[in-house]
């Protein structure tokens, strides 16, 4: 071949190669990385109905927006969690410890209502039990799956079981932390929470490398949302006067969630470095939320403060709960949970969460800045 002719076809090939390389992935491909399932890890704001199932029904009217009932989350509708699972074509995610009519075919949620990091808080279900559940789920399932034949006489119970294989392509999610912060504000001081948070990582440091070992190398981690903007927080606050920041929310408790989410993100970039076969997406649900709080009239929202159900003006009660006091009704709902960004006081409204999800899953909020899709 003529020299010049050689040295021209290498170029146009280098050419190529670092044009294809300097695309991003979402320009090659959406969804590239073709998640068989999903494993999540957190509290009420990732919970599909773990807590329900454990301990007590939720009353209507969660549920009623999107469900039209009760579906075991706290929430007129959908979570976060669920919008992860549409945007990535699957089904959304069932309960581990609802033992009724469950598919865990494309994941499991171990999330739970109340859970924190660390043992001891509102829920039995902490992280380290969340961990406890997926190894022995994994195991068994694993197990089970293997003594189950090609002609097995009830074919659909197979077709229930996660497949030994998608485990290590799986996406693990996390949202837990916030009940940590909760827990603290509410039974010691703002600077003794903010001197737990090594400790209170240390622990979620631990689970994720136990998930390592258990073959699992994608995952998807929320940093703690605004609890200071939390209308139950803002009613019940102690503080002294003046402690309120420019949108009405309590500034020392958002200041505490920004220390737990830098040293957070100071864990994730840890485990990159020490786990470099896995790929760990860091997420600014913290500026999402906040950035809602913030232009909540301007997004189609009430006052960010005003939520939809239960009552904690002079008298607790929850959500799906009535009480009569002096002839006044407490507890009913309101009639336009669309236009609330709070729920029941602690947790967002379907509509919410929409708003939510769709500013985080494509990667704006994330570190690296990639969509859900090519997270790997």
């Amino acid at each position: 071949m003529d020299y010049s002719v050689a040295r021209l076809c290498c170029v146009l090939f280098g050419l190529t190669v670092v044009g294809l390389v300097g695309l991003p992935q979402v320009v090659l491909g959406r969804r590239s990385c073709n998640f068989p399932a999903i494993y999540n890890f957190g509290d009420s704001n990732s919970d599909t109905g773990g807590i329900s199932a454990a301990f007590a029904s939720l009353h209507p009217p969660n549920g009623e927006t999107f469900f039209g009932h009760p579906s075991g989350r706290f929430c007129d509708g959908r979570l976060i969690i669920d919008f992860i699972a549409e945007e990535l074509k699957l089904p959304r995610l069932s309960a581990y410890l609802d033992s009724l009519g469950m598919n865990f075919r494309h994941g499991a949620n171990f999330a739970t209502g109340g859970s924190s990091i660390l043992p001891g808080g509102y829920s039995p279900f902490d992280l380290g039990i969340q961990m406890s559940q997926f190894i022995q789920f994994k195991s068994r399932t694993s197990a089970l799956y293997a003594q189950l034949t090609p002609d097995e006489s009830i074919p659909p119970f197979k077709s229930f079981l996660p497949r030994p294989k998608d485990f290590s392509k799986a996406l693990y999610t996390f949202d837990i932390g916030q009940n940590d912060l909760a827990y603290g504000f509410q039974h010691t001081t703002i600077e003794q929470v903010r001197l737990s948070i090594p400790n209170i990582l240390s622990q979620l440091f631990q689970a994720v490398h136990q998930l390592y070992k258990e073959g699992a190398r994608v995952f998807w981690v929320h940093n703690t949302g605004p609890i200071g903007c939390l209308p139950y927080n803002i009613i019940y606050d102690r503080s002294k006067p003046g402690n309120l920041d420019q949108n009405g929310c309590v500034k020392p408790q958002n200041e505490v969630a920004q220390e737990f989410n830098r040293q957070l993100k100071e864990k994730v970039l840890q485990l990159r470095a020490g786990l470099p076969a896995a790929a760990f997406t860091y997420v600014d649900v913290y500026s999402a939320k906040y950035a809602l709080i913030s232009s909540a009239k301007n997004e189609g929202f009430v006052d960010p403060f005003e939520f939809c159900c239960g009552s904690y003006y002079g008298y607790h009660i929850d959500c799906g709960k009535k009480a009569i006091i002096n002839g006044t009704v407490y507890g009913n709902p309101c009639h336009n949970p669309s236009m609330h960004i709070s729920w029941d006081g602690i947790h967002y409204s379907d509509s919410a969460n929409l708003w939510i999800a769709t500013r985080i899953l494509n990667g704006s909020f994330s570190d690296p800045p990639v969509s859900i899709g090519d997270s790997c």
